[in-house]
Formats: structure tokens, sequence, C-alpha cells
């Protein structure tokens, strides 16, 4: 180790405490969890592991390593899908954990907000917000283990976007530290500051690369008093199109979540979890999981979601569906959806895509890529899911069955990746809807972004970070 490393260990120490930093020669089995991503497709190797428990030791840990030229790699709970906060493989970058910043500071009722640590686990604010009467409705597959920060970092979008938005949308203020250790306090509880440039907005989706965020202002909402929820059959992609235009007309703001899934991906959840008993997938090439939550009475609520339903079947938009009966029967409907990516990884490496196209184009950008993927391979398997209610769709590919999955993604998935991202380009959509770039796209986003929009995203990186050391290589490579 060179005597820089030795000198900038003895300092981040100094800032955080030593039981708090993890080195190779102390603490190897406990720093691996931090060097492995969460689809084990990269493993890299740290200098440090460091936890600081408050904004100041983390500012103090920047400082230290701005003054050392030692990149940071920011990170929350780990559970991203783009290899944006793990280290690489060179052994000197330090891996920032604000896992110990896992605080809820205060919930203001009357504001109808909730200040936390960046570090708090997103289910622990959930039931924070429930235990004070209130609703904060950011849902995702990892709550029990991501944090808030890496939500707001990433931008995290989740099962109830429809209603709620982004998590982008579902804060209000930011408490950040710059590349140079200096400290932001943005922590408003306003819904209106008309001051000047929106911080905010800079820092969130930004992946940890301008600076990191270390404490947020959440929106919370009145807790609903009816909530339904409904498994329907749908005969194709356009009747699930079809049946969300239904939905919208006639339930308006009250519908939260609509979800669909082929069927290849719920014979996946009933090859591997049989005891979840997926209804319908044997029956019918798609189900659509759809949610209401209602300020008005739950019978004058179900009154309308089951008159939606009976519509749809009458009208054959669905040829199938049946409502929850309670709220044990709505987690299990839930529960099989969010199952889906834990039963592709049962199933062997699978090339992910996180893509969103206008909801109007879904089904036509669905035939085509089908068709395109194919023709490149017979028998390539697509387990295609997602949140048709804003236009994301997580279009993964499988290697044929008894295909070798490791030897299939390192010789196809860059070009199974040029057919998806060239036909979501050609529909007019996005390549990464939710998950970020992380490293995984860094080099393929200039294929696909604008040139300008480029241009200005390096000059802000050179502006707030110009030494480099805030998590290099993701999103900018």
């Amino acid at each position: 180790m060179s005597q820089d490393n030795r000198d900038l260990l003895t300092a981040l120490r100094a800032c955080v405490g030593d039981t708090h930093v993890l080195t190779r020669d102390r603490h190897a089995n406990d720093m691996a969890a931090f060097e492995q991503d969460w689809r084990k497709r990269a493993k890299g190797e740290a200098l440090a592991v460091v936890c600081p428990a408050s904004v100041d030791e983390v500012a103090a840990v920047l400082r230290a390593c701005q003054t050392h030229r030692a990149s940071v790699v920011p990170q929350g709970g780990n559970t991203g899908l783009v290899v944006g906060s793990v280290p690489d493989t060179s052994g000197q970058q330090v891996v920032l954990s604000l896992k110990r910043l896992n605080k809820i500071r205060a919930i203001d009722a009357a504001n109808l907000t909730c200040t936390v640590d960046a570090g708090c686990i997103l289910q622990n604010v959930q039931e924070a917000a429930a235990e004070a009467g209130l609703l904060f409705p950011l849902s995702l597959a990892a709550e029990g283990s991501c944090t808030i920060g890496g939500n707001l970092s990433t931008n995290a979008g989740g099962t109830q976007v429809l209603r709620y938005g982004n998590a982008r949308d579902l804060c209000l203020g930011l408490e950040v530290v710059t590349a140079q250790g200096e400290i932001w306090n943005g922590l408003s509880g306003l819904r209106k500051d008309n001051t000047g440039y929106d911080l905010r907005d800079l820092f969130i989706g930004s992946e940890g690369t301008l600076g990191v965020i270390t404490g947020a202002t959440l929106k919370l909402y009145p807790q609903p008093v009816a909530r339904l929820t409904a498994w329907a059959a749908v005969p194709g992609l356009e009747k699930a199109s079809e049946l969300l235009g239904m939905a919208h007309q006639n339930l308006s703001a009250s519908l939260t979540g609509f979800e669909v899934m082929n069927q290849f991906s719920l014979s996946l959840v009933d090859k591997h979890f049989p005891q979840l008993h997926v209804p319908f997938w044997q029956q019918t090439p798609w189900c659509v999981l759809l949610e209401i939550s209602d300020a008005e009475s739950e019978t004058h609520a179900r009154e309308r979601f089951e008159h939606l339903l009976e519509s749809a079947l009458a009208a054959e938009v669905l040829t199938d569906a049946v409502v929850a009966q309670n709220i044990a029967h709505a987690r299990q409907f839930w529960h099989i959806r969010e199952s889906i990516p834990l039963a592709q990884a049962e199933e062997g490496l699978n090339i992910k895509h996180d893509i969103s196209v206008p909801v109007s184009a879904i089904a036509d950008f669905c035939a085509a890529t089908d068709r395109a993927l194919q023709t490149y391979m017979a028998g390539i398997r697509l387990v295609n899911f997602g949140h048709l209610g804003d236009g994301n769709l997580h279009y993964n590919v499988q290697a044929p069955e008894g295909g070798d999955a490791a030897d299939f993604l390192i010789s196809h998935e860059k070009r199974i990746n040029e057919l998806v991202f060239n036909a979501v380009v050609q529909f007019g959509g996005s390549i990464s809807a939710e998950h970020g770039i992380g490293s995984l796209k860094a080099s393929t986003l200039p294929r696909y972004k604008d040139k300008v929009a480029l241009d200005l995203m390096r000059a802000i990186k050179q502006s707030l970070d110009p030494q480099g050391i805030l998590n290099p290589g993701r999103v900018l490579a």
C-alpha cells in the first residue's frame, strides 16, 4: 500500500472512528457485501468502506478524499440494477456507505412532510408515515432494503408512479454534501420556492456523480379510505392498453397502479414459486394487475371498480378478472408481480432492459421488437412485465431453454441491446426509465442521448466535481 493511501486511511479513521472504516487487511469478509452488485454482474475491490453517522462526518470524509484525490462511490442499500454503487477493481476507491444515516428526523403532519436521513430504508419511511396516519406512496420490490438516498439518486419509479409520480415528484427538499465537502441544506418543506435554479432537481437522478444526498424532505399524503386491487386476464397487449384507457376514463385520479405481465414471466413465477398460485396464467397471453385508492367510501369505490371490470368483460377487452377480497388477498397479487425478477434470476442470468415508450406505442413496440429478437435467435424467451400505466416496461431477455445462460450474455448481450434500444428510439422512448445509467449503460448513452444534452451534463459535472472524484465512470463514460 502506498504512503498516500495509508495517509488517507488515517484521515478517514479520524473522520468517522476506527471501527467504521473497513479495510481488506482487517475486514475482508465484511467488505464483500459492499463490493458485489445486487445482480452479481460485477464485483469490485475497494480501498476502504467508510460508514459515517452524520452529515458532518460525510463532509469530513469528502474533504479527506478531495485532498488525496481519491474516488468516492456513494452507496445506499446497494440494490441498484445498473452497477452504479460498487467500486471498480482498482483497489483504490472509497465506498461511502450511508447505512448509519438512518433516522426519521421529523414528521410534520400539518405540512404533510417527512424529513429523513438518506440511509433510511424505504419501508421504514412508509411505516413511519403510516404510524402518523399518513401515506408515503413510493413502493418498489426492494423497499425492504433500498434507501431513500438511493431512491432519489436514481429517481426511482415503482408501482404507483401513475398517480404519485417518481421519487423526484415526492421530494420537496434535499441536504447534499458536495465533492469539496461543503454542506448544502435545502431541506425545505415548501411547495413553492421560486428563488433561482432548482438545485434539488439537479441532484435527484444524478446517481451520486454531482454530490452525496444525506437527507430529504418528502411529501406525505392522507391515507386512502379504500384500496381495491384486481387481477385480470387480457387477450393481448392492445387490449391491456384499451383497458388502461377505460380505467382512466372511469376511475380518473383514483387509479393508482396498472401493471402488465406476459405469460412467460408468470410461468417462471409458477415454476419457481408454485406456492403463490398465479391466477389465469395458463389461459391468457397477458395479465393485468390494477389498483385504485380512493378517499370515498369503500362501497362506492368497489361499485365503480366492479363496473369498470364488468364493462371491460362485456366489451371483450378482458376475458376474466378477480377482485381481491381483503388486504391479504391484494398483497398476494402484488407478491406475485414482485416475484417475477426473483423467478427470472432463478431461471438463470438474463439481459435486463428498463425502457419506456409512450403508452400509445407500447403494443406496436413489443410486436416489432419481439419479431426482431426471434429473427435474431430462434427460441429466445421474453420476460416482459412492468408499469404499463406510465409506459415503463422491464423488457428482459432469457436464453433459449436449455442454453448456457452465461455464454448467452457474453455472446449476445451487445447485439440484443442494440436491437432493443434501436426499437425504443424508433418508437420515441428512453433506454432507461427508472433504473438509471450506472456503469452498464454509460458507454451506450452517447448513441441515444442528444449531443447538446450530453455537453450540458458534462459541463455540470466539471463545474461541481472538477477533480472527478464522485462515482467516476457512472452516467458519463
